[in-house]
């Protein structure tokens, strides 16, 4: 990151959970924020009541946000006369920003392009691992240890001239899509928003939902969780996948009708990997935890340890332009958050 002079200082304030500050904001970025803002490094919000957060909040002109932020709600924002924008060191900002942002006239930041990296690494890698059946040759392995014809055992492992459908092209969705170009694979996408063109140009080409499942090797679910998506993967669309087919879920679980997942899964007809689910924590007696055939994961395929620092990266570079009078390079558009995660 370059560093010229800076038009001006904004009052910034940062705004989420401690342990989300602590986990985030290292002592480099800290330092990096004082100097492009006027801000105490030390003072993280996570309550915008008190009588601290009120004092605060009175001269902000930025809010610098993260998991843990409290509703921007109209109270809040009353209490922040000055304020002009937010920049989020996350994703999706519907946990925090309210239409009174909006009817504010806000400008939002957020860092969700970054954090769609690790997960579309993790999707990609387990689009990879499953075809060639890695996982069930693990456990298979470690349970006989024993040789065993493996072309024999899974005749259909392997990624060449398989088939890997992306349900939305999200930022992560687009991100997937990108990455299996190196491979011999066929794309196909189902997004209502993405027209037959831009899909040919993104690299994968364009179907219905249903020829979505009917032709694909591995689903990957990309779809944010709107009142119309709840439960979009369903059990008719999951009865079109071919015997063998994988599921990958990284976006919300209620994507997926999990009971009738479930079904497919203990059947051994279908497998999964669900980086989330619905609930997001399982019932400790939920059948999904010992079924051989599915991967779980706790929604660890986004930013986790070392790759937190990507996010505060961006944040710091959108700070940057807010401070130089620029627009950001990553808004958040009203009119685009009823179709983001």
């Amino acid at each position: 990151m370059t560093h010229p002079a800076h038009r001006f200082r904004p009052r910034a304030v940062l705004a989420m959970a401690p342990k989300t500050a602590a986990q985030l904001l290292d002592p480099g970025v800290r330092a990096r924020l004082a100097t492009l803002t006027d801000l105490d490094p030390d003072l993280v919000l996570d309550d915008f009541t008190t009588p601290t957060a009120q004092r605060v909040l009175a001269d902000a002109e930025l809010l610098i946000t993260g998991w843990g932020c409290p509703a921007l709600d109209t109270a809040a924002l009353r209490a922040a006369p000055r304020l002009r924008a937010i920049v989020h060191t996350a994703g999706t900002v519907r946990h925090h920003i309210t239409p009174a942002c909006w009817d504010r006239g806000l400008t939002v930041s957020s860092a969700a392009a970054a954090n769609a990296v690790p997960v579309a690494e993790y999707t990609l890698a387990m689009i990879l691992l499953t075809n060639k059946r890695v996982l069930d040759t693990a456990r298979i392995y470690r349970a006989e240890r024993r040789r065993v014809d493996w072309n024999e055992r899974h005749p259909d492992a392997g990624n060449y001239h398989r088939t890997v459908g992306i349900l939305s092209a999200s930022i992560i969705g687009r991100r997937v899509i990108d990455l299996l170009r190196p491979h011999d694979l066929t794309v196909l996408l189902h997004d209502p928003y993405v027209t037959a063109e831009e899909a040919r140009r993104l690299g994968a080409r364009a179907v219905d939902l249903p020829e979505l499942f009917d032709h694909s090797d591995v689903i990957s679910v990309h779809t944010p969780l709107l009142p119309e998506t709840r439960g979009l993967v369903s059990r008719e669309l999951l009865a079109r996948l071919r015997t063998g087919a994988t599921l990958i879920n990284t976006a919300r679980g209620a994507v997926v009708d999990q009971d009738a997942l479930t079904d497919e899964v203990l059947t051994g007809r279908l497998h999964a990997v669900l980086d989330v689910t619905e609930p997001e924590i399982l019932p400790a007696d939920s059948p999904l935890f010992d079924c051989p055939n599915v991967v779980i994961t706790p929604h660890i395929a986004g930013s986790k340890g070392g790759e937190l620092r990507r996010l505060a990266d961006l944040a710091l570079t959108e700070v940057e332009r807010f401070a130089l009078g620029r627009p950001f390079a990553h808004p958040v558009r009203h009119e685009q958050l009823a179709r983001l995660a």
